[in-house]
């Protein structure tokens, strides 16, 4: 157990708290008051990678702090705790509840995680020997903080928020997020899909070729500008993208305005127009299809569902009736044609295509899904489209830990080798235990929004790598707007505020009240 104060003694803390007019060179052409600066000072055991301080000036928990090393110049530091120790006894509290006066001893302590610095080759690293004992610790300056974590002013970065407590703008590597796939996990109501609209806003004005998977409608709203406060602090305006993004949906006659979105039924295996007819997969109705299907090709090459019917109709050896049945109620969901939809109009190089799943049954949407999904891969592979970012909202529909959906292999073989081939792929999710964890793993750059719930988080430590036990508490109590966000071409997880996005918001609650 360490001593409160192993190396000074409480006179010279005091003396070190009182003391408002030390001037310290901190590398610039001026000196610096830094009695407002001042964190503490080092004491006990000091090491490389964690210390020890008292604390002199108010400070919080995730601040950023700074401290000469013997070897390293400037090293960068964050405070993972502070704490309040104090020699109030059991007994001097009852003094107090009985209302005695009582004196009370007491010293702050913040133990502190170093960062590290930036050698000559601009590597991140961390100091080979031990900080000395009784060194002075001030808050950081944002020029250190920048470096060391890499915090750049790219103009091709995605600008999504700014460093918590910083006016430093966090920007993301753009290339880095599109070839190592992307993670946007929160509970229900914590900013998810705002924060997802923020990202794809930036990918948008970089003339990123984005395709996003939409199952309640959430995203139609990035073509309106939204009502943004001119006087906020990120520099945002109100901006629209309607210009740039494209809407088809299964399902017109719901989403009115988005293209009609069509597959041709030609293509499609037995089994799987048996399911979508809500027939029974036995072998006597496969090969009852097969056959229409063989004579279907060899005289007409494509064909249609009413082709099929009609075929069937004619056939006064078996009992079709209930295949016949089965193909009417398939020809309701309105999705197949004998020309389907052109991938070169969903696909457009620059531009955003949104597909609207809004009101479509969870069997179709699959199915819909899995084609757009596996064309997609399969086009890239063969360099026939633009490389593309794909986001699939609700994410847990698609590749689901427990049980297989008709896409789960798909999306598998996305996240392991989309990234070869220029697929990058989002996953979007308020149930990150519920996502195959394979696939999870896969994204490199995760937005971690408040998370609460066990089983979540449990799956995000074991998917995430990097998450340890003081960010997996803070995951919990963060506050509607901020985020936990690694990788992207950062060094170090940042907490970051988001910034307010340019278009509407299509994913707020509907008021009852």
């Amino acid at each position: 157990m360490k001593e409160d104060a192993s190396t000074l003694t409480e006179e010279e803390i005091v003396a070190v708290e009182e003391d408002e007019h030390i001037d310290r060179d901190r590398g610039d052409d001026e000196t610096t008051n830094i009695s407002d600066d001042l964190v503490g000072v080092t004491f006990g055991d000091v090491g490389t990678t964690t210390l020890q301080c008292n604390v002199c000036n108010p400070v919080d928990k995730g601040e950023y702090v700074e401290l000469e090393h013997p070897t390293a110049n400037r090293v960068l530091g964050q405070i993972e705790t502070v704490e309040r120790k104090t020699d109030l006894s059991v007994d001097k509290a009852i003094e107090l509840t009985n209302g005695e006066m009582v004196d009370i001893d007491e010293t702050i302590i913040a133990t502190i995680n170093i960062i590290g610095y930036r050698d000559e080759r601009g590597l991140l690293k961390l100091p080979g020997n031990p900080f000395r004992a009784g060194e002075k610790i001030h808050l950081a300056r944002e020029d250190l903080i920048r470096d060391v974590i890499g915090l750049k002013e790219d103009e091709n970065g995605a600008f999504i928020g700014k460093l918590r407590g910083h006016d430093i703008e966090v920007n993301l590597d753009i290339n880095s997020i599109a070839q190592k796939h992307l993670s946007v996990l929160a509970k229900t109501g914590s900013g998810k899909s705002y924060t997802t609209g923020v990202i794809i806003e930036e990918f948008m004005k970089h003339d990123v070729t984005n395709i996003i998977l939409d199952p309640h409608g959430e995203y139609s709203s990035l073509a309106k500008a939204g009502d943004v406060d001119s006087s906020n602090d990120f520099g945002v305006e109100s901006r629209g993208y309607g210009d740039t993004l494209t809407e088809f949906t299964p399902m017109p006659e719901i989403n009115r305005g988005a293209k009609p979105l069509k597959f041709t039924f030609s293509n499609m295996e037995p089994t799987k127009m048996l399911e979508m007819a809500e027939l029974d997969k036995r072998k006597s109705n496969i090969k009852k299809l097969e056959a229409v299907i063989s004579r279907l090709e060899a005289s007409k090459g494509s064909y249609s569902i009413d082709d099929m019917i009609r075929l069937f109709k004619k056939n006064e050896e078996d009992d079709v009736s209930t295949i016949i049945r089965g193909l009417k109620t398939f020809k309701k969901k309105k999705v197949f044609a004998k020309k389907g939809t052109r991938m070169d109009d969903i696909v457009q190089e620059g531009k955003t295509s949104i597909i609207n799943l809004k009101g479509t049954p969870p069997d179709l949407q699959n199915f819909v899904v899995n084609k757009l999904a596996t064309a997609l891969f399969e086009l890239r592979k063969r360099n026939k489209i633009p490389p593309l970012m794909l986001f699939a909202e609700e994410a847990h529909n698609f590749c689901p830990q427990r049980g297989k959906t008709e896409s789960s292999e798909t999306f598998h073989t996305i996240a392991s080798e989309g990234r070869k081939f220029g697929l990058g792929l989002a996953i979007i999710t308020q149930r990150p235990a519920k996502v195959d964890k394979n696939v999870l793993s896969q994204c490199n750059t995760q937005v971690i929004l408040k998370v609460t719930n066990p089983n979540d988080l449990k799956a995000i430590e074991s998917s995430i790598e990097g998450v340890t036990k003081q960010m997996k508490e803070e995951i919990q109590r963060l506050p509607i707007g901020e985020a936990i966000v690694t990788g992207g071409g950062l060094s170090e997880p940042l907490f970051v505020a988001i910034r307010p996005r340019e278009t509407q918001d299509g994913g707020q609650s509907i008021r009852v009240v």
